[in-house]
Formats: structure tokens, C-alpha cells, sequence
């Protein structure tokens, strides 16, 4: 064989969709210009790697997994959740072939780069020779990380969660440059640097949003003043909060400061817990009750303001389980989503916002839960629980919502709308809640439309009166804030 030309025009012609499963992946459609590393990364959550072939004229690649039950779980969780490199979405199915031969002195570099990316994912360092070739000596501990497409906010605990997974984080700085999310972590060794970067670059941390890109720092050790939601140093739990927060406890300190395992197993591509999750069905961000799931929301308008009213707005940003208006201090509520996320989400989204003629404040509460009324105990109503709402906009994996999620903006997204329903009954619905109607516009299919109030937060009160709102035969509108103006 000279090439791999022939064997590749083979291949094309006998992998079909319906294939029985095989532990060899044809993935078609890649970005011209993409890397072994990327197409590694794919397969990475769901077991190791064992060979790849990249046929690069073609834009396709095979990609062998060391097990058979390894290759369904990926496709499997690749049917549910569109898989995309470099943001471009590829296709992935079963190849005919059941294992690949590959011609070596062509495929060195590809083995190489498996047996770097292997050698990390066992927890050591890549030592054998073709391994040093793609593992240059790394210039430094620090790296500088960008997120690109940050629809979901990334806090600095979940950096130091997907990050430890390579070595020990010493110090995270984090700050916004040119409107965007960055960071500086530094590890202990630079050659745990360096797995990181060839493992994480261009990876997404969520399903299909906060796209990390890496590069080495040109600083090699970071001084770090406070230790706080912004800036940590592990190795020095008693550094101030600096702005008026309680320094961290040296227990919770020493507890992060080692390799904690990822918590973001349900939601991160990046750990193997995504293929178990995908399996059971729990992709993204549901069913994963993290820490700090509870927000407090106070400034309220009590006369108006009920435990629906808060479960409508806020479960745009996330699945909200449970909602408590306190009895003592009506103007306050605790809300509790699914997870930290969500509510890190609705907090950055709702906070400042106005609400039944009020600014709304939301913080991260203390509380892990929202706790229901006793048995056979009256509390007037004010303590709901949605778990089994039939009404959360998160719960089916890979779900387009997860996509379509926006700050609060004049102009809504109305869905579900039957077809004998015009443009003059939606505006006079919409201008029924209180607001004016500026511009409408139909989607070509007539089940969608964008409509346009004079303010936020007048779509903020149409949004919660009319999301769900009954247009009859079984039609319930579906409202959500647009990016888009008309």
C-alpha cells in the first residue's frame, strides 16, 4: 500500500447508518483544518482510545475504541446530543470495519498524540519517545484561559474542577479583558500544564456552550492577595477575602486545594461521568443537584408577587423545584433549581431586574434546600413544590432550550401557536398584560413569531402571565426572551 487512498475510497462506500455496532467510529463532516487532539476528545468521556485515522482531503476520520460497549455508549449519546468540533456539528456512526490497520510511518503523529492523550488520562506522564515529540518541554505551570461563547456563567470552583483532574491547582486569578471570561491558573508541575492544555483546548465545558481556548502564560508563578469568589490560592488558605467576605475555611480550603473530583459529571464533556450520565439519559445540566442550588430573591412586590409568578420567571434559566415566600418577610422568597448552575444562571440574569414594578435582588442563598411545611401545617400557600411540574424546560437531555437561553429583553419568542390564531389576537393578548405591543413579526411556518413590548420589563410581566397560556386545542403558548429585534 503506497497510500491510503484506496483504502479510503473503500471505506466511504461501506460504512452505512445501519452498521452493526463495532468499537470503530467513521465520523464525517470535520472542520478542514482540525487536529487529532479534537477528534480524540470526541471519544475521550467513554473510554480510552485505542487508534485513529484522519483522512484529512476527506474530512472524515476513524476513530477505535478500546471496547465495543465504549463505542455504543458514544454513539448512543451522540444520537441524543449533536456532537460538534470547533462549533461545527459532525456526524457520527458505526464503521463496517472492526478494528483499524493502520499504515505506522503515516500515522506516527496520530500515535503519538494517543499516547500523550492516554498517558493522561491514567494520571501519569507521557514518557515514551513518540510521545516526546508532540510534548515539547512546557514553558510554564501558568496557564491563560479564554472561554469563548459564555452563555452559561463559569465560576472560578468549576475552572478548579475540571482543571484538577490533571495535577494540583495552586492558584486561580480570574477577571473579564475585552468583554470576555479569563483566567490564570497555575499547577505544581508544568508538565501537568501541558496535559491540561492538549487535553481541554477547544473543548466545551457545557453541552455546547463555554468553549475553552489555551495557552501557556508568560508568567511561571502567580501572587495571589485574597482568596474569594475572583482569586484563590490553595496553598494559602488564611488570605483575606479582601472585599468584606469571610475568608475561606482552612477545611474547605485544604478539601479544594486537592484533586476534587468533577462535579460537573453530569454536564462536562470532559469527564468520563458524561458517558454514564448519557447513558442513563441525564445529559446537560438536569438532574444534578450540585451545591448552592437555592437562591434568595428579596425586594419583592408583595401584594403581587406568588410562588407560580417567581416558578414562570425563573424557570427560563433552570428547573425550579421548590419556591418559599417567607411568611415573616413577604417581599423575600428562596427559590431552588436543580443545580448550581441554573442558579448562578437565573441569579446573573434576574438580578436588577424588575418585577411587578420592583428592582429585584438575587443572591446564592446558604440554604441547600428549600424545606416544605410540616405536614397538616396552613402556611397560606406561600411554600410550592414543582418537582414533578410537567413544565420544566430542561429536563429532556440535549434539549434546543438549552441553546435559546437569553438575558430578559423587550422582544419574546412565542411558540406553539396554533394555526388559526392572527397576528391582532396575539397583540391584544399581549397588550391585555399590561404593556404595549411595538412590532410582531410570523415566522414563516406561522407556529412561531417574535413580538416586541416597549420595555423588559413589561415582556418580564407578559412573559409570566402568558407562558403556558391555554390558546386552546391543546395548544399552550410557549414564551421565552429573543436575542433578535424586529
Amino acid at each position: 500500500r503506497d497510500s491510503n487512498g484506496s483504502d479510503s475510497k473503500k471505506l466511504r462506500v461501506e460504512d452505512s447508518m445501519d452498521s452493526p455496532p463495532s468499537r470503530v467510529i467513521h465520523i464525517r463532516k470535520l472542520p478542514s483544518e482540525v487536529s487529532e487532539t479534537e477528534v480524540i476528545a470526541l471519544g475521550l468521556p467513554f473510554g480510552k482510545v485505542t487508534n485513529i485515522l484522519m483522512l484529512k482531503g476527506k474530512n472524515q476520520a476513524f476513530l477505535e475504541l478500546g471496547t465495543e460497549e465504549a463505542a455504543v455508549t458514544m454513539v448512543n449519546y451522540y444520537t441524543a446530543v449533536t456532537p460538534q468540533v470547533r462549533n461545527v456539528p459532525v456526524f457520527i456512526q458505526y464503521s463496517n470495519h472492526k478494528e483499524l490497520k493502520t499504515d505506522s510511518a503515516l500515522n506516527q503523529r496520530a500515535q503519538a498524540v494517543l499516547q500523550a492523550v492516554s498517558a493522561v488520562q491514567e494520571g501519569g506522564s507521557p514518557s515514551s519517545a513518540a510521545g516526546e515529540s508532540v510534548l515539547t518541554p512546557a514553558p510554564s505551570p501558568v496557564l491563560r484561559i479564554i472561554i469563548d461563547n459564555m452563555f452559561y456563567p463559569v465560576t472560578l470552583d468549576v475552572l478548579q474542577q475540571i482543571f484538577s483532574k490533571f495535577g494540583t491547582v495552586m492558584k486561580i486569578i480570574t477577571f473579564t479583558k475585552n468583554n470576555q471570561f479569563q483566567a490564570l491558573l497555575q499547577f505544581s508541575d508544568p508538565v501537568n500544564a501541558q496535559q491540561a492544555k492538549l487535553s481541554l483546548d477547544g473543548q466545551n465545558i457545557y453541552n455546547s456552550c463555554c468553549t475553552l481556548r489555551i495557552d501557556f502564560s508568560k508568567l511561571v508563578n502567580l501572587n495571589v492577595k485574597y482568596n474569594n469568589d475572583k482569586s484563590r490560592d490553595y496553598t494559602r488558605p488564611e488570605l483575606p477575602a479582601g472585599d468584606g467576605q469571610p475568608p475561606m475555611d482552612p477545611s474547605v480550603a485544604a478539601t479544594l486545594g486537592k484533586d476534587s473530583t468533577s462535579l460537573l459529571g453530569a454536564i462536562s464533556p470532559l469527564s468520563a461521568a458524561a458517558a454514564a450520565a448519557a447513558a442513563a439519559g441525564r445529559v446537560a445540566l438536569s438532574g444534578h443537584t450540585g451545591p448552592g442550588g437555592v437562591l434568595l430573591v428579596s425586594n419583592l412586590n408583595e401584594e403581587m408577587v406568588t410562588p407560580q409568578s417567581l416558578f414562570t420567571l425563573f424557570g427560563v434559566y433552570g428547573d425550579v423545584q421548590r419556591v418559599k415566600i417567607l411568611y415573616n418577610k413577604k417581599d423575600s422568597a428562596l427559590i431552588q433549581m436543580s443545580d448550581g448552575n441554573q442558579a448562578q444562571l437565573a441569579m446573573s440574569h434576574l438580578n436588577g431586574q424588575k418585577m411587578y414594578g420592583k428592582i429585584i435582588r438575587v443572591t446564592l442563598s446558604k440554604h441547600q434546600t428549600v424545606q416544605l411545611p410540616r405536614e397538616g401545617l396552613d402556611d397560606q400557600g406561600l411554600t410550592k413544590d414543582f418537582t414533578s411540574s410537567p413544565l420544566h424546560r430542561f429536563k429532556k437531555p440535549g434539549s434546543k432550550n438549552f441553546q435559546n437561553i437569553f438575558p430578559p429583553s423587550a422582544t419574546l419568542h412565542l411558540s406553539n401557536i396554533p394555526e388559526n390564531v392572527t397576528e391582532e389576537d396575539l397583540r391584544l393578548l399581549f397588550s391585555n398584560s399590561g404593556g404595549t405591543v411595538k412590532a410582531f413579526k410570523f415566522f414563516q411556518d406561522r407556529k412561531m413569531a417574535l413580538l416586541q413590548m416597549s420595555t423588559a420589563e413589561e415582556a418580564i410581566q407578559a412573559l409570566i402571565d402568558l407562558h403556558n397560556y391555554d390558546m386552546g386545542r391543546g395548544h399552550r403558548l410557549r414564551v421565552s426572551f429573543s436575542k433578535s429585534t424586529i
